[in-house]
């Protein structure tokens, strides 16, 4: 422990510190932790300790008359109060997420060098543009962007693909793990419902990621809509949770990315085929927690990152 005269003496050589340019008998003739002047006293020393980064200055011994108590929720408060100030509004607000598994885990559906520069670099470039188009803002989740993303320039495309590709990273497993998952009771009837059988809503599905049904780049969705599940194709980073892209706000619970960034290293222009590849690494135990969530809380799911 560095005690409080020591801490005192050095103060006046560095800038961030002149300020507690005391000696120790001002200190102690200051003592009274009613006193805002001390207590200021004892906030600017935490905060210089911080800011020289020394973990030993931050811990000092200050040898006051008030109790060990006081004198310990005094740091705390300083430390808090220079957290806040050290971390600017919505600075790198946005992060890409850690995968859950390692790139070549959906090996052989889609292959590890497509899945590193999708995430590693398609998904970066979506995150620094959002920390970029939000920087000095009040930070948002990116969930709550979505919905008058169509209104707020970057945020359409920049928002849209961290959402979007933050949404589909964690609905995939390893073929393994996916063959063993399962479609909860409560998701089949709704899909028995909306589109006949689990088989019927799959071939529909491929039907909607077809080139010729989602033109160039965008994504095809089954969400939870008004009137029960839906199939719902939209244009490059627009999602059926933004205002306007569909008839209603609808909520995804299952996602693809159909741009050929996402497949092209493997299957060229085969884009059917990549669809068709992909049920292999859908995490179905994901697919129903969506469902569920959606269903209770009428609203997008919650998104890493």
């Amino acid at each position: 422990h560095v005690m409080l005269a020591s801490s005192i003496n050095h103060a006046s050589t560095h800038p961030l510190t002149e300020c507690t340019n005391l000696t120790t008998s001002q200190i102690h003739q200051q003592h009274q932790p009613t006193i805002p002047t001390f207590i200021m006293t004892k906030l600017s020393l935490a905060l210089s300790a911080l800011a020289v980064g020394s973990a030993s200055a931050f811990s000092m011994n200050m040898k006051a008359d008030t109790g060990a108590n006081s004198r310990r929720d005094i740091l705390q408060k300083g430390a808090a109060i220079a957290t806040v100030i050290a971390a600017p509004a919505a600075a790198n607000a946005y992060a890409v997420p850690d995968l859950l598994y390692p790139f070549e885990a959906l090996e052989p559906y889609i292959d590890a060098p497509t899945m590193k520069i999708h995430h590693d670099k398609h998904h970066a470039t979506y995150v620094a543009n959002i920390n970029k188009a939000t920087e000095g803002k009040e930070e948002v989740d990116i969930l709550e962007l979505q919905l008058n993303a169509l209104e707020a320039g970057p945020v359409r495309n920049s928002g849209g693909g961290h959402y979007n590709h933050a949404f589909f990273w964690d609905e995939m497993a390893p073929p393994d793990q996916a063959a063993k998952s399962k479609i909860s009771p409560e998701l089949e009837a709704a899909i028995d419902k909306a589109f006949g059988s689990v088989d019927e809503m799959k071939a529909k599905f491929e039907a909607q990621a077809a080139p010729g049904a989602v033109f160039g780049s965008g994504w095809v969705w089954v969400c939870v809509s008004s009137d029960g599940l839906k199939l719902v194709g939209t244009p490059n980073q627009d999602n059926p949770l933004m205002k306007g892209v569909t008839d209603e706000v609808m909520y995804p619970i299952l996602g693809l990315d159909v741009w050929e960034h996402a497949y092209y290293l493997k299957y060229q222009n085969r884009r059917p085929e990549y669809v068709s590849a992909w049920w292999n690494v859908v995490n179905w135990d994901k697919v129903s927690e969506n469902f569920a969530y959606v269903s209770e809380k009428k609203a997008g799911v919650p998104v890493r990152g």
